[in-house]
């Protein structure tokens, strides 16, 4: 009512908006016609003609714009303007447009201009019966028990009709049967909901199941039908007991028996059916001890051990067992079950550990006692006796005491801690029933540990490499020793052994952490003032009473390029690297006119010396040996060439970062004079009166120079039988190329070392755990008229070694 209150007021207002707006903007005209139609009609169907019906003249309604201007149908309806006829527009289904409304109307407004003219139109969509009832399921299933009283209802599902009216659902039918009537209920909203109600009492016996079909009837012409299958279960009731399939349940069990084994199966059979005829078995009024040794499978009725039967406590049991169904009241049958347990050697002996040391020191004595064991068997008889044993491969034994079942465990061989530090010691017990029971157990032996064991240095003697120019206060190696006891025994502190003597003064330039073993140095050494040193590290454990061990640290010092390489030759009288040279203008090319000549303190590619011309006035007059520092000439002279040359020579040595001095050579070129000419005169008779004396004193260095070769060959002999060591010791003979060659000696034990800085080869390298420039010296310093000396020749030559 309240809907339809707002439609009216609703199409009030717009009737009077549009009177106003037509008085003040025109003349209009407006009327009201109603059609009806039914649904389903096919498209283009005439409904009505609006012109005839309005007195219209047809042959305007183009010039006047005669057309539906709004509607609540306007897709469903269209006009003709040749006609003036209203048509079907598509399919109308009343059920989709008004689903539940006893009336369908649609409004059409209908528009006409000059004058304008306004016409509603109202359809009315009448129903038809297009729409057979249906039920929601094909079958309907209902349990009814057989004890139900007549008169009981059970509603069903009502049939549903999308159309209306007298087409809607006016009545149900049920088939004929002899048990139930249907009873039909008109409610207003839900419709007509049918209720099965029983007239006859149900017998299952008679009748398991009842097929029924309900039929539902509409008003329409021809009326429409729609039907259901409803399937009826009658329902048991329990009037049947279970019954034992046996008189009498008695069984025999062995008391070793497991937990989980199935003692025996009863079995009771019910004659109902469903729930009334599923049986349930329980144990009945029996005492806890029971329940705590058996129970029983409610579904399959097998009796089960629970607990650990003891023939010992009781060798029989009686159990009362209940079967009961499902029912709503359960019927129950009771029956006895007796058990009988048959005895067996069922108790494992057990061992006993009294007295028991779980350490003992790694020194004890052979025969120390670790622990009393004793067993016992809570069994009889021959299955009561029990022997004890141990497992071999254990430095233990048992002895057994004067008392039965007793035991003492000894060792049996000396122990050490260091090859195994705990011992799991089996025991065995075995009894002599038939079949024999056997208990083991394991006991742990721990083996103490004594200080016997004293640190181990990883290397001995250690060798270390350290590059000169350290940083002082910085680790530079470390030694590590271990201990092969346990706990404070193991426990390592590290000191250098200071001895005052002068060979290990450089000990005092060292530091050692006590703790981790780690080096040093307190101060930056030099390679150039110290080669090599050695000293000793003692490692001593925090044992009682303590135990230690020491090793020796040869530590050799490593080149770096520190040093400027220094111009030997030329140097004037004021200190400075130069020098003037004079040659004939005469001499020939390759005319050697002097040599330059360098010292570099240090060794190894850091002391092999380069030279070049960095400044030169004449490119092609003069050449400079690359090695040995020569100065020749590369051309005769001309007379156009200068009277005097200017050269600049670097001189670099090879490290990774070059160090490089400068020397300046003065060349001035000189007219050959001829008193050279009668000095070669003289000098050529003198010569003559002196071959005599030439010849004896080629004959006497000849001599030395034979002695000198034997000498080297017998020492390098004495050397290789010495020691095969010392043959990778020897250094390649060197040549010398303009370098000032150099050596060094210094001591490492029973040996005395060379350190030769000669031109080494191109492409050689120093590794810094080689000893390739290492030439190994035998110690002669008991031969004071053996020493051998170093002399250093004027002319630039390699030092040789004299005795």
């Amino acid at each position: 009512m309240e809907q339809r209150g707002r439609a009216l007021w609703r199409g009030l207002y717009v009737r009077f908006s549009l009177l106003a707006v037509l008085l003040l903007f025109g003349r209009a005209v407006w009327a009201q016609i109603r059609y009806s139609i039914p649904e389903e009609q096919k498209d283009g169907t005439m409904i009505g003609n609006i012109a005839r019906d309005l007195g219209i003249d047809r042959r305007i309604l183009k010039d006047r714009g005669f057309r539906i201007v709004s509607s609540s149908g306007e897709s469903l309806f269209k006009v003709n303007q040749d006609d003036g006829g209203l048509y079907v527009n598509g399919k109308i289904d009343r059920e989709e447009l008004c689903e539940r409304s006893s009336t369908c109307l649609i409004k059409v407004k209908i528009a006409l201009e000059n004058p304008l003219e306004i016409h509603y139109v109202t359809v009315e969509i009448l129903d038809i019966n297009d729409h057979a009832p249906t039920f929601n399921q094909k079958e309907k299933h209902l349990e009814i028990w057989e004890s139900a009283v007549p008169g009981a209802k059970f509603q069903l599902q009502a049939a549903q009709d999308p159309d209306s009216g007298i087409n809607s659902i006016q009545n149900y039918k049920l088939s004929h049967n002899d048990h139930f009537r249907l009873d039909v209920k008109d409610r207003e909203e839900d419709g007509k909901i049918p209720f099965l109600v029983l007239q006859k009492p149900l017998d299952r016996e008679a009748a398991r199941n009842i097929k029924l079909l309900i039929t539902a009837v509409d008003g329409g012409k021809p009326p429409r039908s729609g039907t259901m299958e409803i399937l009826i279960d009658v329902l048991d009731i329990n009037d049947n007991a279970p019954v034992f399939t046996k008189d009498d349940y008695t069984v025999m069990i062995h008391e070793n028996a497991p937990k989980g084994t199935t003692v025996i199966q009863v079995n009771a059979t019910d004659l109902d059916e469903g729930s009334n005829g599923e049986v349930v078995y329980s144990i009945g009024n029996v005492k806890n001890q029971i329940r705590e040794l058996f129970e029983i499978n409610p579904i399959t009725g097998e009796i089960i051990v629970k607990g650990l039967l003891d023939f010992e406590a009781k060798d029989k049991y009686e159990i009362d067992i209940q079967a009961s169904d499902k029912g709503l009241v359960p019927m129950i049958s009771d029956k006895s079950v007796i058990i009988k347990i048959v005895d067996v050697n069922d108790n494992k002996p057990e061992i006993e550990v009294t007295s028991f040391s779980s350490a003992i020191p790694e020194d004890s004595r052979t025969g120390t006692t670790i622990a009393l064991i004793s067993v016992s068997d809570l069994d009889s008889g021959m299955n009561g006796k029990v022997y004890c044993s141990i497992h071999n491969g254990t430095p233990f034994k048992l002895f057994p005491s004067s008392h039965d079942n007793v035991y003492s465990l000894v060792t049996e061989i000396s122990l050490d801690r260091e090859k195994t530090s705990q011992y799991n010691i089996t025991l065995l017990a075995n009894d002599a029933g038939v079949p024999s029971l056997s208990s083991v157990k394991t006991i742990t032996v721990q083996v103490s540990d004594v200080n016997d064991n004293s640190p181990q240095f990883l290397f001995s003697p250690y060798t270390f490499y350290i590059m000169e120019n350290n940083t002082p206060g910085k680790s530079v190696f470390s030694v590590t020793a271990s201990d092969g006891d346990s706990n404070e025994n193991a426990i390592v502190s590290y000191q250098i052994w200071r001895d005052i003597s002068e060979e290990n003064t450089y000990t005092s330039f060292i530091n050692i952490n006590s703790e981790n073993g780690e080096i040093y140095a307190l101060k930056s050494f030099d390679f150039e003032m110290i080669k090599t040193f050695q000293f000793k590290v003692i490692a001593t454990d925090c044992g009682t009473p303590a135990l230690s061990s020491n090793v020796t640290v040869n530590v050799f010092i490593l080149d770096q390029n520190d040093n400027v390489p220094v111009i030997l030759y030329p140097v004037s009288s004021n200190g400075s690297a130069e020098g003037v040279e004079e040659v004939p203008r005469n001499v020939n090319a390759g005319h050697l006119v002097t040599k330059v000549r360098a010292y570099d303190a240090d060794i190894g590619y850091n002391g092999w010396l380069l030279f070049s011309l960095q400044e030169v006035s004449d490119h092609s007059l003069f050449g400079l040996d690359r090695y040995t520092g020569q100065i020749r000439t590369l051309r005769s002279f001309t007379e156009t060439d200068e009277a005097q040359h200017k050269l600049v020579i670097l001189v670099k040595d090879n490290g990774n970062v070059s160090l490089s001095a400068t020397a300046t050579v003065i060349i001035k070129v000189v007219e050959p004079k001829e008193a050279f000419a009668a000095s070669d005169v003289k000098h050529a008779v003198k010569d003559e009166e002196d071959n005599g004396v030439t010849f004896y004193l080629i004959i006497t260095l000849g001599s030395v120079s034979v002695l000198f070769v034997i000498s080297i060959i017998v020492l390098i002999v004495m050397q290789c039988s010495k020691s095969t060591d010392y043959s990778s010791k020897y250094l390649q003979d060197t040549n010398y190329d303009g370098t000032l060659c150099h050596s060094i000696q210094y001591r490492s034990g029973d040996k005395r070392y060379m350190l030769v800085g000669p031109r080494m080869s191109i492409g050689s390298t120093l590794v810094p755990s080689s000893n390739g420039n290492t030439l190994v010296v035998p110690d002669r310093r008991r031969r004071t008229s053996g020493e051998c000396e170093l002399k250093k020749f004027a002319n630039g030559s390699c030092p040789e070694r004299s005795c």
